[in-house]
């Protein structure tokens, strides 16, 4: 595994920043405060500093290799603190033995050097300490986002599932219904029993072809609710009127598949199914700069006895649109007067 400073380019120039304002402050503060020529202060500081900045780096690997397995607290401890002592030892040794043999004559500087060695040490020791700490917090920072990407992924497939289960509940609803109808015309309308065989054929064979895809075009969807319409007309007859007002760019934008038909087949079974007399049901789409609004609206009876349900296509229609756009309100329904109102405000942009 690669370091993280090495494997980010931004990291990489903050890095080499850093250690470029550790070696301007300690050169300075050699230079005024000990009174060491500016040109040896330099020396030591690059020296010092370059050395630890490699060794720094090689410092990760150390912290893998201990993270192999899971180290008891004693263990981890007792690890880091040979690990320190002979990273600082060698680096101390090695740093000081190099500026010896670079500065021979100097002998005021190599005075300096030894009286130098504590503070060094102390030096080395918060080095070595924030190294460490920065590398825990990567290694926690890159296994949090390992976690929320297996998290993502696995939400997603379980998103996946829930919708196929919640469009898979849909089809067998309406099939149900269709097929007791299409059972009672063979007997009185054989003729109608075949139109009717036809049409849900043509329904169930689009439902199928995008049963995978998760969106289709308004334009596709309005094409089956006619599909689906046929179906119906064939069941009430003349108790079903159904009247649209779809401008043409509505027909462009993109929602969930399958999510009309259910609205739709809500407003038939409590307007249509209950009544004698024609009812209208009505479609009306239109759009702003953020939604598309799509309204189905039907006439119905506030005093018949309402068909027994437990609105199961309303329900499905609110999670599916809790998955798909993350929200609780795209879904609207009111009771006025004589008037049942669905209205769908889908974003356009999800």
């Amino acid at each position: 595994m690669l370091n993280p400073i090495s494997k980010n380019r931004n990291y990489i120039i903050a890095y080499i920043a850093i250690w470029i304002t550790i070696f301007l402050i300690q050169t300075l503060i050699i230079n005024f405060f000990y009174e060491v020529n500016s040109i040896i202060s330099l020396t030591d500081s690059v020296i010092f500093n370059l050395l630890f900045a490699l060794i720094g780096l090689n410092l990760w690997y150390v912290i893998r290799f201990n993270l192999k397995e899971t180290p008891t607290i004693f263990d981890l401890l007792f690890n880091h603190f040979i690990v320190a002592v002979i990273t600082i030892a060698i680096w101390i040794t090695v740093s000081y033995f190099t500026l010896i043999y670079i500065f021979p004559e100097e002998n005021s500087y190599t005075e300096f050097l030894n009286d130098s060695l504590p503070w060094r040490v102390i030096t080395g020791i918060f080095y070595y300490l924030l190294f460490i700490m920065f590398y825990y917090v990567m290694l926690y920072y890159e296994d949090l986002q390992e976690k929320l990407k297996v998290e993502a992924e696995l939400q997603a497939l379980v998103n996946e599932a829930e919708l196929s289960a919640l469009k898979s509940q849909i089809n067998p609803h309406f099939l149900f219904n269709s097929l007791n109808s299409i059972s009672s015309l063979t007997i009185t309308n054989p003729g109608k029993a075949q139109e009717m065989v036809i049409k849900l054929s043509d329904f169930l064979r689009y439902t199928l072809s995008h049963d995978k895809d998760e969106k289709a075009s308004l334009k596709e969807e309005f094409g089956n609710l006619h599909r689906y319409l046929d179906i119906e007309k064939i069941r009430f007859g003349h108790r079903l009127n159904f009247s649209t007002n779809i401008p043409e760019e509505c027909n462009k934008f993109l929602i969930p598949n399958m999510i009309l038909q259910p609205l739709l087949e809500n407003a038939i079974k409590h307007g249509v199914y209950n009544s004698t007399d024609e009812v209208l049901v009505e479609l009306t789409c239109k759009h702003d700069k953020k939604n598309v609004i799509i309204e189905i609206s039907n006439e119905y009876d506030p005093d018949s006895v309402k068909k027994k349900g437990e609105g199961i296509g309303l329900k499905n229609i609110r999670k599916r649109l809790q998955i798909i756009y993350k929200r609780h309100d795209l879904l609207e329904i009111s009771a006025e007067k004589l008037i049942f109102r669905a209205t769908l405000k889908l974003p356009i942009k999800a």
